[in-house]
């Protein structure tokens, strides 16, 4: 059972926790540190890690960022246009977090509004679903899923609809690695690189880690992975090892670290 769970969403943007349900459902699965990662998204707080009815909750971020072909390592053509999850842990907000969280919801609520009109249109129905910051494509899954006049599911959404190239899609502006990288780096404690193993190319992902504090170790992916790629990048580029189970839901603790490895981080509450 996992000390730490350092990669947990939240109804602030596609979890379906608020925030102050987050220690007893941490209680719950016998977790001691929970870090909130809401997707483009800060907390409402300022302090990096904070104490909550006996858990640890660790102010934290996760931010989508595109690698530029025309900026990446030529050397490494497998880095080139992929886009990778980084993960910030201890926020404390700058001007220019704040800036750049701020361009992105914008960005969020506008696709939003963009895909709900293309699925409204394509069904003949009205989803009525709120679009507000924080607003992403599970939310149009859900309302559609829920609807009454539609035959689709939560993952039927996603696989004709929404999904990337399918008729409602919309594809939405995303920050460069360089900026990203640059602005969490002064924002955070640590930076890590999110579920290196899903993406189109792993090991071209594992190569940005270079600029990274550390990358997610543990993770509960939905096959069987070979892990020894992230530890090889691990040993290669001197990485710390990060990990979680990338909860959106109520259940916590599917996937993290132990508390050795968790005090290897480096993060603590002042």
């Amino acid at each position: 059972m996992p000390y730490a769970d350092l990669h947990v969403h939240t109804m602030r943007s596609d979890g379906s926790l608020e925030r102050a349900e987050v220690p007893a459902a941490a209680r719950r699965a016998g977790v001691e540190v929970v870090a909130l990662t809401d997707h483009d998204r800060l907390q409402p707080v300022a302090e990096p890690i904070v104490e909550r009815d006996g858990v640890t909750i660790v102010n934290g971020i996760e931010l989508r960022v595109e690698v530029d072909a025309d900026t990446a390592d030529r050397g490494d053509d497998r880095r080139n246009g992929q886009r990778v999850d980084l993960l910030g842990y201890g926020v404390e907000p700058t001007p220019a977090l704040e800036r750049l969280v701020e361009e992105i919801q914008t960005n969020r609520i506008e696709r939003g509004r963009a895909i709900v009109e293309r699925v409204e249109d394509r069904l003949g129905i009205d989803l009525d679903v709120p679009i507000d910051e924080g607003f992403g494509r599970p939310h149009v899954a859900r309302a559609i899923d829920a609807h009454p006049g539609t035959d689709y599911d939560y993952e039927g959404a996603f696989d004709d609809l929404i999904g990337n190239g399918d008729p409602c899609f919309v594809p939405r502006e995303i920050p460069s690695f360089e900026r990203g990288q640059r602005v969490l780096s002064d924002a955070c404690s640590l930076v890590s690189l999110a579920h290196p193993l899903r993406y189109p190319e792993p090991e071209g992902a594992l190569a940005l880690a270079a600029d990274l504090d550390a990358v997610e170790l543990w993770y509960p992916y939905d096959r069987d992975v070979d892990r020894s790629v992230v530890e090889r990048a691990i040993e290669r580029h001197g990485l710390l090892a990060t990990g979680g189970s990338d909860a959106h839901e109520d259940v916590l603790g599917v996937a993290g670290l132990t508390r050795d490895a968790y005090d290897r981080l480096g993060l603590s509450a002042e």
